[in-house]
């Protein structure tokens, strides 16, 4: 394949439009010491409430192991807690504190301003088509084992 045609390619152009997006929302969030995969965290269970980990799981589509680290940081910081379900001492249920809460606020600021510089030329109509399209992308959690 010539170079130029690896440039056509859609999965070549979204994997380097993803590494471009990362850069700049890691860049955003540096100053909070959290990576797009706690601030997702973070703003899942913000929106959710408090969930099981197996609940994460599910909803993020992040493996088992990477949850684990992940939640590890975020209680380290005060952000998030685990504690045993009353009603089956198995499960862990995961909850966003307080200071968590305030860490969204910081989170949402950073992340628009991020997309509004990224997306300056699209219409809200393009905006939400992007996002359906994108949204329809079938993926496996192991496809995220390895990111952070």
């Amino acid at each position: 394949m010539s170079s130029s045609a690896a440039g056509k390619q859609l999965g070549f152009l979204l994997a380097r439009h993803g590494r471009i997006m990362n850069t700049r929302l890691r860049q955003a969030l540096d100053s909070s010491g959290l990576s797009p995969r706690h601030a997702v965290l973070l703003c899942r269970l913000d929106e959710s409430g408090p969930l099981s980990q197996q609940g994460l799981i599910d909803a993020l589509s992040i493996d088992a192991s990477g949850l684990v680290a992940v939640l590890n940081d975020l209680e380290r910081q005060g952000l998030a807690e685990r504690r045993r379900d009353p009603a089956d001492r198995r499960r862990h249920i995961v909850e966003i504190t307080a200071e968590g809460k305030r860490a969204v606020g910081s989170i949402e600021v950073a992340v628009a301003d991020v997309e509004q510089e990224a997306f300056a030329g699209f219409s809200a109509d393009e905006l939400q088509q992007l996002h359906g399209l994108l949204s329809r992308i079938h993926g496996e959690p192991a496809d995220e084992a390895c990111e952070d």
